[in-house]
């Protein structure tokens, strides 16, 4: 199924519509659809280098739309279906633990899942879920999926086809070890 779902990504990205499609795919992958918006955004780019930016411009915006639509999941299900299950189980102190934690680190979450191959829409839903603050949420999002596309629309513009394998290969473990020093960056400035 999931190979199915890639094959028809894909073949989006050749329709007359392809801006269109994937603005619909980075919207639904960021809280539901499983394959990336990276797999229609590279041959758009390599098919019309010129519009590398805009194509970028479009996944960011539309992602982050569909960030908050994961966001609303998170906050709208949670609340009709999660609170009474953990109210029944006396759960409900556990949860706020967590809440506090996950909103204290709220923004990193964010960036961290924005930018690198972890889901963004697992983000999206707990973002909503814990109630991080919406600013937080759309600033990180924002930053995290801009630099994600514009970063791949970049490579692409000035590189072409011969970048692609590295792309698809290792700019998500890249992205990861960014986050992971930039993050630990900070953790030492603050603790040493």
């Amino acid at each position: 199924m999931i190979r199915r779902l890639y094959d028809w990504t894909l073949a989006l990205s050749a329709h007359p519509r392809a801006l269109w499609a994937l603005a619909f795919v980075a919207f639904i992958e960021s809280s539901v659809f499983p394959i990336p918006p990276d797999i229609l955004m590279i041959p758009m780019i390599i098919a019309a280098p010129k519009r590398a930016f805009l194509i970028a411009g479009v996944a960011t915006v539309s992602s982050v739309l569909g960030g908050l639509a994961g966001y609303a999941i998170g906050a709208f299900v949670f609340e009709a279906v999660g609170q009474p299950v953990l109210d029944f189980y006396g759960k409900t102190d556990s949860v706020l633990e967590f809440n506090e934690r996950f909103n204290a680190y709220g923004a990193w979450a964010v960036l961290f899942a924005g930018v690198t191959p972890f889901p963004y829409k697992v983000i999206t839903i707990m973002s909503g879920w814990t109630g991080l603050s919406i600013p937080v949420f759309v600033i990180s999002s924002i930053i995290a999926r801009g630099f994600r596309f514009f970063i791949v629309a970049a490579l692409l513009w000035k590189f072409g086809a011969p970048i692609r394998l590295f792309i698809e290969k290792y700019l998500g473990l890249l992205f990861t070890v960014f986050i992971i020093l930039l993050i630990g960056g900070f953790y030492a400035i603050r603790f040493l």
